[in-house]
């Protein structure tokens, strides 16, 4: 019997998903609703499981892994660039296309709708958030920027003592392979979760829903399919001179499972992987796409929060000037790391919110379409973090374009998401 693609049993899951959660919705079926609400709740759930250990191991290990770089400091300064650099394109989109349709006017939703965040962030918190208190809290609330914050400290500190961190980086690397593996059992139950996420959505929203955020819903997807399918290009293929259907060929999985998943750190792995595939040193990809995976949304963190803005600020009546867009820009830029790699950009949108002076009120008024839209921005985001890797060892010539010419779409069922041993430098 022929085996199905995992590719096509995503989109299998896609379409149950719409016609089990119509038919609950319609048929008022109260324990179909209720299975796909605990089918999607157990495959989010299994995912952040894995977060933080995760994301602590794999910022340790990729900052180790760059002692095996030649010119590391400058790599990752390109990188970080990169980041920038198409941040600010991805928010000037966003803010064009929210400027020109004008989302918040005529929506048939009423202030009654908005609620304050259960959670909302200034800039003053997202700075002394950074430092944990303790060594514990931070995983067990799932703080990732603390994580990320204590993972760099030891990264840097075990580049510093050398040869006596020798056996913390080999049990690093043990744990993170670990990891992955086990990360990568629950990835393959995506088409699953796929099924309980999509249909919970329309069991719980049905089609109203996207009708009175038709505008919004539209210039979200649209500001994301510009970078995605527009920018992330035209970047290859003038930047890094290489054929870019052949980056999406080779990045396809990475993008779908992102897509599905809704979560950049839970598609890290396969990302990690792509990567590498596409001619990417797998030095440089161990560091590049980790740190990818918690400080890179061009979605999440450009692109959505740019529109919602917009859309606060019209649907209240507030007049956003140069100067608050100018702070978009700047908060974009500067704060996507608040986003973190977690499903969700709500804390990057009070931190947006509160830096304009606009009504944390608005959040309540996007979190019933969230879910909706996170698909294409953390698609949006895995694909970033797969480009700037390629853009930048192009222009340092380390891009092997020989294996990037020859990539193909990873089979699924033969994927060892484990990694290599690391040898040569770059």
């Amino acid at each position: 019997m022929p085996r199905i693609p995992f590719w096509a049993q995503i989109l299998l899951g896609l379409v149950l998903g719409v016609l089990l959660g119509w038919v609950a919705r319609n048929g008022d079926i109260s324990w179909l609703g209720t299975a796909l609400t605990r089918t999607g709740e157990i495959f989010v759930q299994l995912l952040k499981l894995a977060v933080a250990p995760l994301v602590f191991f794999a910022i340790m290990v990729s900052i180790t892994n760059l002692r095996n770089v030649h010119n590391a400091a400058r790599l990752a300064t390109r990188t970080l660039l990169w980041f920038m650099a198409t941040s600010l394109i991805a928010v000037a989109i966003g803010l064009f296309i929210g400027l020109i349709t004008n989302p918040g006017s005529g929506t048939g939703i009423s202030a009654g709708d908005a609620a304050e965040p259960e959670e909302s962030v200034s800039w003053l918190d997202f700075l002394t958030g950074i430092v944990p208190t303790d060594i514990i809290t931070p995983f067990t609330e799932l703080q990732v920027l603390q994580i990320v914050f204590m993972a760099a400290v030891v990264g840097v500190a075990a580049l510093k003592l050398g040869e006596k961190a020798a056996p913390l980086l080999a049990v690093g690397e043990a744990v993170l392979a670990l990891l992955q593996k086990a990360l990568w059992w629950i990835i393959r139950l995506a088409p699953i979760g796929t099924i309980g996420l999509i249909g919970t959505a329309i069991k719980d929203y049905g089609w109203d829903l996207i009708g009175e955020y038709a505008t919004f819903t539209a210039d979200v997807y649209i500001g994301c399919a510009v970078v995605l399918f527009g920018v992330y290009p035209l970047l290859l293929a003038t930047v890094a001179k290489v054929n870019p259907l052949q980056f999406f060929r080779g990045a396809w999985p990475a993008i779908q499972l992102a897509f599905v998943s809704r979560s950049s750190v839970g598609t890290m792995p396969l990302t990690q992987k792509v990567t590498e595939r596409l001619g990417v040193p797998r030095e440089y990809a161990a560091f590049a796409v980790p740190f990818g995976s918690t400080t890179k949304m061009d979605g999440c963190a450009s692109v959505y929060p740019a529109i919602a803005a917009v859309f606060i600020g019209e649907f209240y009546g507030v007049s956003l000037g140069l100067r608050e867009y100018l702070l978009i820009v700047f908060v974009s830029v500067i704060g996507s790391a608040a986003t973190a790699g977690l499903t969700g950009a709500t804390v990057m949108l009070t931190l947006t919110l509160s830096t304009l002076g606009l009504p944390l009120a608005g959040v309540g008024l996007l979190l019933a379409i969230d879910p909706v839209l996170d698909m294409v921005r953390t698609a949006t985001n895995v694909a970033g973090q797969a480009v700037i890797p390629v853009l930048v060892s192009a222009r340092e010539r380390i891009l092997d374009r020989d294996k990037y010419d020859r990539a193909r779409s990873i089979d699924v069922d033969t994927f060892d998401p484990e990694p290599q041993p690391t040898a040569a430098a770059v």
